[in-house]
């Protein structure tokens, strides 16, 4: 890929179907709106995303989970977003869900190929598991 791409779709033209993507933003602030629009844009489907929340029903990421383009979410805020519940109730949508310490140090130790780390804020729950 070069250094300087003319273009949101040139951005994201690359991601292929399955992909896990990061998706920066805190809630709806701060998120990469346009290269989610071009996103929106393609065929690419059964998305793993990670990222702090899942958007509201009709911006943000919650505009691919709309589209059924999203099949696993791993962040740690839910919020109100309708169209989140249903899939996931219904099955549609696999959720890994994590205090926001554990997923930014779950981040980061990813990025330094630490395969596990312990915190107390995990002992006794699911995410043990």
């Amino acid at each position: 890929m070069k250094a300087i791409l003319s273009s949101f779709t040139e951005a994201v033209k690359e991601i292929h179907d399955g992909a896990t993507i990061m998706v920066g933003g805190f809630r709806l602030v701060g998120i990469p709106e346009n290269l989610i629009l071009a996103l929106l844009e393609t065929d690419v489907k059964d998305l793993t995303i990670i990222s702090n929340n899942c958007g509201v029903d009709e911006w943000g990421l919650g505009l691919l989970l709309k589209n059924k383009q999203i099949k696993k979410m791993i962040g740690s805020y839910v919020g109100e977003n309708k169209e989140f519940e249903y899939q996931v109730l219904s099955g549609e949508l696999e959720v890994e869900l994590m205090p926001q310490g554990t997923l930014a140090e779950k981040i980061r130790a990813g990025g330094a190929g630490i395969p596990a780390f312990y915190t107390p804020a995990g002992v006794g729950t699911p995410i043990a598991e």
